[in-house]
């Protein structure tokens, strides 16, 4: 049955050490009203480490699956909790993200977006360092990314660790899909072959999706991408009108066709927001003008109408080697997914009469219209599987996707005039609630499966382990005044949500959840802000 949901991302659930800590996570999530949860469902290392979880060791070409108390029973908890919470869980299998393989790669050269030299955070504290697909190409004897999707050998060792998973949970009603991997791309960390197409990575969705259904009836399989598209790259899976697409209309309506997105659309949406965006300004006297001036009056020189109508960006051209439509028209994808991340990402060309923040939220709204679009255009459901703002005061936690650092740290080394001279480029706290309601109403309204806020955070985890790095939480309005609280983890995005602060409305889905966001142990006080979950979201 159409089940539209409001879900969250916590990747690190499985590595609690605490079931008392799972089973409270769990049950605050599911007293908000919330849905779906999405967890990394693997954990790959490759040495054994002293304590802490892992799932499965990769080593010198050979696999092995952990299943004691520190490996996949862990992930047991989490499922038989899930059920009776009444929450469904997605179910990723692997990372696109693994830069922590050039602490250990001998056969590849380093990015040179990674800085081996600053200090990284205790294993599983990122969503970055749980393995994924660089590990497996790197202790498999192999240089490039995409040889994850193309090597005969780690494709086996891929799908005998899927299996495993898959038929341990094969008739558990809390897996909610089966998502083959985290923002799969032709690059990742290791260098990426001149060979990697959109087609590459397409036809590994439909491998693995072909796979996972012929062991598994119960459940969906879905994918993981962050929704990039090439709309003028030949499709493995090209979209086929049927004789009726749509209902015949009522008498006097036109029939509503859903048309694929395309290249000629993108720059006409963009000149249009530049336009509206123009007027805006010149009413309020704020406007920037990027011409020359001739004779008193402004020019323009064409050169950025000219740069836009050539190159529609990466998100759009293929350059990533995903083309999101392609993949969820293989028949055995049952819904698709896109991520929302312009502090990472970018989703269209800045407009000068926006400011940073400003344009990050224009072109996120339209990423989220597009990627819905290209959706309908197929006819299958899509999911917003995580977005978030980093916002002013988080710059101290922010670690991007491919980093092991958090660059505007001050024990990094950047800080200062960097930090300084960037800040601005990041929204304040109420800039990122503005933002995060916009996109839940855009959601709703374009007419998104689910919409799944990243990350959820918590305090008053009673973690001992030393391989996830929790921070103290400031106690000064808890129930129990002085007591020691820690918190999750933290890259930048986590909302915290105090145990003891959430309260439920009553009517419909009227959810109003307290958090804490963000803190650190410097602050004196947790600022607190309101975040309304709408029911029809």
């Amino acid at each position: 049955s159409p089940l539209r949901f409001v879900g969250t991302n916590l990747y690190w659930l499985p590595t609690l050490d605490s079931n008392d800590d799972i089973w409270n996570m769990l049950k605050n999530i599911s007293d908000t009203g919330i849905k779906v949860i999405r967890i990394w469902a693997f954990n790959d290392v490759n040495t054994i480490p002293e304590n802490g979880t892992w799932f499965q060791l990769i080593q010198n070409g050979t696999t092995t699956i952990n299943d004691g108390p520190n490996g996949l029973q862990k992930l047991d908890t989490v499922i038989q909790m899930a059920e009776q919470q009444g929450l469904y869980v997605i179910m990723s299998l692997t990372n696109n993200w693994y830069p922590f393989v050039n602490s250990t790669a001998t056969t590849s050269t380093p990015s040179t977006d990674v800085l081996a030299t600053v200090t990284s955070p205790p294993r599983n504290t990122l969503s970055n360092d749980y393995g994924g697909m660089d590990l497996y190409v790197n202790q498999f004897g192999l240089q490039n990314h995409d040889a994850f999707y193309t090597s005969n050998e780690i494709l086996t060792a891929f799908q005998n660790y899927t299996k495993q998973i898959v038929l341990r949970y094969v008739n558990s009603p809390a897996v909610f899909s089966w998502e083959l991997a985290n923002d799969a791309r032709c690059n990742g960390t290791l260098p990426t072959s001149p060979t990697c197409t959109t087609q590459t990575i397409t036809q590994w969705h439909a491998v693995m999706a072909a796979f996972i259904a012929s062991i598994d009836s119960n459940h969906i399989v879905s994918a993981g991408t962050s929704g990039f598209q090439c709309t003028d790259c030949p499709k493995l899976y090209p979209i086929t009108p049927t004789a009726s697409p749509t209902p015949s209309p009522a008498p006097g309506k036109k029939r509503n066709k859903v048309t694929p997105l395309t290249k000629e659309q993108i720059i006409r949406q963009r000149a249009e927001s530049r336009r509206q965006n123009r007027a805006a300004a010149k009413r309020a006297g704020t406007l920037k003008e990027d011409g020359v001036r001739i004779r008193g009056r402004w020019v323009s020189t064409g050169i950025s109408v000219y740069v836009t109508e050539i190159s529609i960006g990466p998100t759009t051209d293929g350059s990533t080697g995903v083309d999101s439509q392609d993949i969820l028209n293989i028949p055995n994808i049952g819904f698709g997914s896109f991520q929302v991340f312009p502090d990472q990402n970018s989703y269209a060309p800045d407009d000068p009469n926006l400011s940073p923040v400003q344009n990050k939220i224009q072109s996120s709204l339209t990423w989220i219209q597009q990627s819905a679009q290209s959706a309908a255009a197929v006819g299958k459901p899509v999911v917003l599987n995580g977005f978030g703002l980093v916002t002013q005061s988080n710059l101290n936690d922010f670690v991007p996707f491919n980093l092991t650092y958090a660059p505007y740290a001050s024990d990094t080394g950047f800080a200062g005039s960097k930090r300084q001279s960037s800040s601005s480029d990041y929204a304040d706290d109420s800039e990122q609630e503005s933002g995060y309601s916009s996109f839940l109403q855009m959601g709703n309204s374009a007419g998104l499966a689910g919409v799944m806020q990243y990350q959820w955070g918590s305090t008053g985890v009673t973690q001992t382990s030393s391989t996830i790095q929790l921070d103290e939480l400031d106690t000064t309005n808890s129930p129990a005044s002085g007591a020691t609280l820690v918190a999750s983890p933290n890259d930048g995005y986590s909302m915290y949500v105090l145990h003891y602060g959430i309260n439920r409305h009553s009517g419909s889905l009227n959810v109003i959840v307290l958090i804490t966001q963000p803190f650190n142990k410097s602050c004196s006080r947790a600022r607190r802000q309101w975040l309304r979950i709408h029911k029809d979201c």
